[in-house]
């Protein structure tokens, strides 16, 4: 099949895809109030046939968002090479993978008490592992993964909003997330950094009850030997993986700044990253998990 789209612009395609329970009709519904055309449950292979159709509207649908879950039969193989088939002939097909991890997922089906689609006659359990081995090849090539974990309606609809909101120029955006070790790693990041090894606000009595985001806790951090050595060695990594990414069509990266509890070094720390990477030119969305958890 040639996709034959004359002289307009091919539509911007999206593949909503990832764990069952992991928000996928949310992300949709998002896109959806967001003027996206969404088609919900669509087999890969049918996805060349819908851009078609959507080059053929003359600009009426430029925006299409294709729900895929794991239900359909050689899920894996042929979302891959369709997505491939797709890049191949100019179309700029982007893959979001929402990921979940597995206690969250076990609440959802029991809060709501359905089956997970690939248990069969075994647990609930059994599903949800088997499902993360079929997707694994997808997740690898995702160009955004979503964790939802902790993430209500409203928060992961936000998320949605903040990178497919506007029709911008092709560059990377980037959240930035500050999170506490001790809460875990988040899932769905590119490059972890670890400030650990600064001195810690929490032992200074006049410092312990504010959060990276207070100027004397701010300036506390950053007059630390080594944080400054720190945020430059970053940023020049940084730029070589935005650089890179660009030229590999990659459209987000999560970058993740952690210490122990993620409430003044990790914070502090994010928000110097997020100056910087803006001042390169991204999109930058700053979120501080686990600010407020003690």
């Amino acid at each position: 099949m040639t996709t034959n789209l004359g002289d307009a612009l091919p539509p911007e395609i999206v593949v909503v895809t990832g764990m069952s329970g992991a928000g996928r009709s949310t992300a949709a519904r998002a896109l959806e109030d967001l003027d996206w055309f969404v088609v919900d449950n669509l087999p890969p292979g049918l996805l060349p046939t819908m851009i078609d159709l959507a080059g053929r509207t003359h600009g009426a649908v430029s925006r299409v968002a294709a729900v895929v879950d794991v239900r359909s039969m050689a899920f894996t193989q042929d979302l891959l090479s369709t997505v491939e088939e797709l890049r191949t002939r100019g179309i700029g097909a982007r893959v979001v993978f929402l990921e979940a991890g597995d206690d969250a997922l076990v609440r959802r089906f029991e809060g709501v008490r359905r089956p997970h689609p690939l248990q069969g006659d075994g647990r609930l359990t059994d599903g949800i592992t088997r499902e993360r081995e079929l997707l694994r090849a997808i997740r690898g090539e995702a160009d955004l993964v979503i964790d939802t974990s902790q993430l209500n309606v409203h928060q992961l609809k936000a998320k949605m909003v903040g990178f497919f909101g506007e029709a911008k120029e092709a560059r990377l955006r980037a959240n930035v997330v500050s999170f506490g070790f001790k809460y875990g790693l988040p899932v769905d990041a590119d490059l972890v950094i670890d400030c650990r090894f600064l001195p810690n606000p929490h032992w200074v009595p006049e410092l312990r009850p504010m959060t990276g985001k207070d100027d004397p806790v701010r300036d506390y951090v950053l007059a630390q030997r080594g944080a400054k050595e720190l945020l430059d060695s970053y940023t020049d990594v940084l730029r070589l993986l935005i650089s890179g990414y660009l030229r590999e069509g990659k459209h987000y990266m999560t970058l993740a700044v952690g210490c122990t509890g993620g409430k003044h070094r990790s914070v502090a720390m994010a928000e110097q990253f997020s100056a910087r990477l803006r001042d390169e030119g991204l999109d930058v969305n700053a979120i501080h998990r686990d600010l407020g958890r003690e």
